[in-house]
């Protein structure tokens, strides 16, 4: 059986769909899956032993010359859902366009379709990612878990890291600084990693700062002022590859980061991990018995109708005390507000 699934938007929602491919391979043990994303996550691909077959949009020609038993789209955006229209395939599962507008080409994926036009149904929705994108699979949910798959040149890279910093990686904590830029009241303000960082150390952890492209200056600037305070603490390079930059998540024992990519690779490599959620839903996140999520105390104010606003308030809501509670905890997953 010839099966394509069509996952194009943001390197963490590509991560938490790649369960998608488990399941299938359980269903139709003799199938070969051809992926299709962006080219930047095709690194999240690699070494996945449930797929067959990686390509990156756009697509080479001979693409359209396959047919295919079953498609999957997992994407609303034009690019994606019009693909899924253009390919040949006897099923199809997910998302296309009439006109301007996504329609579902099956009745399990109405309910997310709908969750993305209706903030009351987005407000009240209990089911996680997961659970909805295999709905719109109309495959069984059995909490099946993303994984990366680090290749031996990836762990080379991180040993590497720990030599030529001299770090001792009993008590690191992994602190992602940043998210994306849509929603600009998704992380911590400065000054709460900074007190975070300052806490964390004075209860003998080490600390490995986190950022990507985007957060270039905001590492350098932090990093300089944390050393005239004579705090001392490690930080990736903002231009990591991915695997590269799971590679350093996986030296942590824990992470603590916001609703980000970086909380679905700590998740994806088994990590325990405190989720800091300000203005996106908790309640869309598998937690896999890893995760500790905080909620802010702001949150239903700002969700979803005002979550594209910044808000100093609500990046200090969540204490660095309360992130810390939840880091030392025993607990395997909590959710607090």
């Amino acid at each position: 059986m010839n099966i394509v699934i069509i996952k194009l938007g943001a390197l963490g929602d590509v991560m938490r769909t790649t369960p998608i491919a488990e399941a299938i391979k359980k269903k139709y043990p003799e199938s070969k899956i051809t992926w299709i994303t962006k080219e930047n996550a095709l690194e999240l691909l690699e070494g996945n032993p449930h797929i067959d077959k990686a390509l990156f949009f756009p697509l080479q020609k001979e693409i359209e010359l396959d047919r295919f038993d079953l498609l999957y789209n997992f994407d609303i955006d034009k690019e994606a859902a019009l693909l899924a229209s253009e390919i040949k395939a006897d099923k199809k599962y997910g998302f296309y366009l009439e006109g301007d507008y996504p329609v579902a080409f099956n009745p399990g994926a109405e309910y997310y379709l709908n969750t993305l036009f209706d903030d009351n149904l987005k407000k009240n929705n209990r089911k996680t990612y997961q659970e909805m994108m295999f709905d719109t699979a109309e495959l069984s949910y059995n909490k099946e878990q993303p994984l990366i798959y680090l290749a031996e040149k990836d762990i080379e890279y991180a040993s590497s890291f720990v030599r030529i910093n001299n770090i001792d990686t009993e008590k690191l904590i992994g602190l992602h600084m940043g998210a994306g830029p849509r929603w600009p009241s998704k992380a911590w303000s400065k000054e709460r990693i900074k007190e975070f960082i300052r806490k964390s150390k004075e209860k003998g952890y080490n600390i490995l700062l986190f950022g990507g492209p985007d957060e270039k200056d905001k590492i350098f600037h932090l990093v300089n002022e944390l050393k005239r305070d004579n705090l001392i603490i490690y930080h990736n390079n903002p231009n990591n590859s991915i695997k590269e930059f799971a590679s350093l998540v996986n030296l942590c024992q824990k992470m603590v980061c916001s609703d980000s990519f970086s909380l679905h690779i700590s998740l994806a490599l088994n990590k325990p991990t405190v989720g800091l959620f300000f203005c996106t839903t908790p309640y869309e996140v598998e937690d896999y018995g890893l995760l500790k999520k905080i909620i802010s105390p702001l949150y239903d104010v700002f969700f979803p109708e005002m979550q594209n606003k910044y808000s100093e308030e609500l990046v200090n809501s969540i204490t660095v005390d309360k992130a810390l509670e939840a880091l030392e905890s025993k607990a395997r997953c909590a959710t607090t507000a």
